[in-house]
């Protein structure tokens, strides 16, 4: 680690100071004025900056402005007298980290200084970490196992089918996939076949000739010719109408297809990769998808996990949203506080990873300050708690896109079920929550009901007796818990 720097013209600030920071095991190396500072930033730089504001030869605001161009991520911490408390109000508005009136607290100024060094640690793990893997994100053992995959996939050209929920980044799978395959020279074509309406769908995908039908007054390529040599990406593809499926698996048999109200066959050089939120087998078994086609597609299947399962990813993709938000708009990076981090690790996120991106590129244009606290939180994130629980639906062995539950618990999973309820509670206690055990207590007992209801088709008694209570104690608890069967 690099060291802390203090720079102040009062030496006997600087002794104390330094001496603490050294008993505490952090280096340091102290500055007279800003100069100095200066001159050191040539062949050397601080984790951490603790400055002055009113120093002879130079202002700790303009040092603050001067790094804050030249190294926007390094965290400067400014020391103030009280008279100057404005003066310091301004600085922390225009990117300072923290400030410390004088005379400052020791221990506090040591826990202050430690904090803005995790702060430092953590934003350049983040940098080191978007260089390594800009395409994907995430430290999670699930996204790992994901990541994996995809290098297991890179020699081949095998048809895969990318299953997980909405938002949870589908289409960055699929190109990454297109990026480290051989075919990464040729172009990557995505079509959403649920957005398209159903009578040009056909035309987007296989094209059409002049004259096929009124208003095509020119030929057109599909999106198969437009990714000749290199990969098409069909989202949602449990929503394509049935009769273009046949067209579809044609295509997948022989490689061969026509354009609509054509009549020479079009050679097809396309590797397919295909993505759905849906559980294709109860769609097949429901008639609304061919089987023939959903075991063309299901060569290869691989499952994203939703946001709720690569929790502790959550850190490094706010800071990661945070910092292209910023730059998107032109503006300094937030921060973000260790509560606030909580709430939103606490929070079920059912929109997945791009909920939790809007939400950054709502903090980044809407929150006042530069460091995010839960008061600046969206109010459905600041209080987890009110939003509810999440409720999974029931697994089912047919569907790699859901969790496949035991049909008795083992001790493993009793444990895994505890560890995360300690997860929970851990994050509820960090934020503040006050009510921990209440709130728990009501997303297990709204969790469990859910279940019994749905198990048992909405039938109350039947339920209230599979849980072990009566049917008086089910139907309050279904109105206290805003519950609907």
């Amino acid at each position: 680690m690099k060291p802390i720097w203090v720079v102040d013209d009062d030496q006997s600030i600087r002794f104390v100071l330094a001496k603490a920071l050294e008993k505490a095991g952090l280096p340091v190396r102290t500055f007279s004025n800003p100069r100095e500072v200066q001159l050191a930033l040539a062949d050397d730089e601080p984790q951490v900056l603790v400055s002055d504001i009113r120093m002879p030869g130079g202002s700790g605001i303009d040092l603050l402005q001067e790094l804050k161009t030249s190294r926007p991520q390094l965290p400067v911490i400014i020391m103030t007298a009280y008279s100057d408390l404005d003066s310091a109000v301004s600085a922390f508005q225009s990117g300072a980290f923290e400030y410390l009136s004088k005379p400052f607290d020791l221990d506090r100024a040591v826990e202050l200084i430690r904090r803005a060094v995790d702060e430092s640690l953590r934003e350049q793990g983040t940098v080191e970490a978007g260089l390594e893997t800009p395409e994907l994100l995430g430290q999670a053992p699930a996204m790992q196992d994901v990541f994996r995959a995809i290098g297991r996939l890179s020699p081949s050209q095998v048809t895969v089918l990318i299953t997980g929920e909405s938002g949870s980044g589908k289409e960055l799978v699929a190109r990454a996939l297109h990026r480290h395959s051989p075919r990464a020279g040729g172009p990557f074509v995505a079509i959403n076949t649920a957005a398209i309406p159903r009578d040009l769908l056909e035309s987007a995908l296989f094209g059409h000739e002049r004259g096929a039908f009124t208003g095509a007054q020119t030929a057109r390529r599909g999106r198969f010719e437009q990714a000749e040599g290199g990969t098409l990406f069909l989202d949602e593809i449990g929503d394509m109408p049935f009769e273009l499926q046949t067209r579809l698996l044609r295509v997948l048999s022989d490689g061969h297809f026509y354009r609509v109200g054509g009549h020479n066959p079009v050679k097809a050089h396309v590797r397919v990769i295909a993505a759905t939120h849906q559980n294709l087998e109860h769609r097949v078994r429901d008639g609304l998808f061919r089987e023939d086609l959903f075991h063309r597609l299901n060569v290869i299947r691989l499952r994203l996990p939703p946001l709720r399962e690569r929790r502790e990813d959550i850190d490094l993709l706010v800071r990661h949203f945070l910092q292209t938000s910023a730059r998107e708009l032109g503006v300094e990076t937030k921060r973000i506080s260790d509560e606030a981090l909580a709430a939103l690790r606490a929070y079920p996120f059912p929109g997945n990873v791009r909920e939790l991106e809007n939400v950054c590129h709502w903090l980044t244009v809407m929150a006042p300050g530069q460091t995010v606290d839960v008061k600046d939180l969206p109010p459905e994130l600041a209080q987890p708690a009110a939003t509810g629980v999440t409720i999974v639906a029931p697994a089912d062995a047919g569907n790699p896109a859901m969790p496949t539950a035991p049909t008795s618990p083992t001790p493993a999973t009793a444990a895994a079920w505890e560890a995360a309820v300690a997860d929970v509670a851990r994050d509820l206690i960090i934020a503040g929550q006050g009510d921990v055990m209440d709130i728990l207590t009501q997303r297990f007992e709204r969790a469990v009901i859910h279940a019994a209801l749905e198990l048992t088709h909405g039938r109350r008694i039947e339920a209230a007796v599979k849980l072990g209570i009566g049917r008086n104690t089910i139907t309050r608890k279904i109105q206290d818990l805003g519950l609907s069967d």
